[in-house]
């Protein structure tokens, strides 16, 4: 706990009680939506808003603890992770799992980058692999 809370202060924000548990909650979590977050600290705070919530998902964000996801069913999810990584995206169950393959992202960045784009600076890749899990069991 005291490492969450000092995480959050050296990202310049107060460490309130309700963000130690969004925080926590993503660290758990991993990749998520609002909902799942919401569902994930009901217990300890049922009158949290979603607006409360996702505002405080923002804050960090633009601190640069969480990293915004852009998915198919129109939800915005959220990163805990801020390395530059790939992700497997399943459309089906609207889910995300890190894919950590530093020279992938590595050569496309160094594709990219040789590609002499007018008025456009890149700044970062990101892969997002599409599919959907596929279940062996029979």
């Amino acid at each position: 706990m005291l490492l969450l809370k000092e995480k959050i202060k050296e990202a310049g924000l107060k460490a309130t009680p309700q963000r130690i548990a969004v925080y926590c909650a993503m660290r758990k979590l991993g990749h998520a939506c609002v909902d799942k977050v919401a569902e994930e600290i009901s217990v300890s705070f049922p009158s949290m808003t979603i607006a409360t919530i996702y505002n405080v998902l923002e804050s960090f964000v633009n601190a640069g603890l969480l990293v915004r996801r852009f998915s198919s069913n129109n939800k915005m999810y959220f990163d805990v992770n801020v390395y530059e990584h790939a992700h497997f995206y399943d459309c089906c169950e609207n889910s995300y799992e890190d894919f950590n393959d530093p020279e992938l992202v590595k050569m496309v960045m160094e594709y990219v980058s040789s590609k002499k784009i007018d008025n456009f600076d890149i700044k970062s890749v990101d892969i997002q692999l599409v599919g959907r899990k596929v279940c062996n069991n029979l």
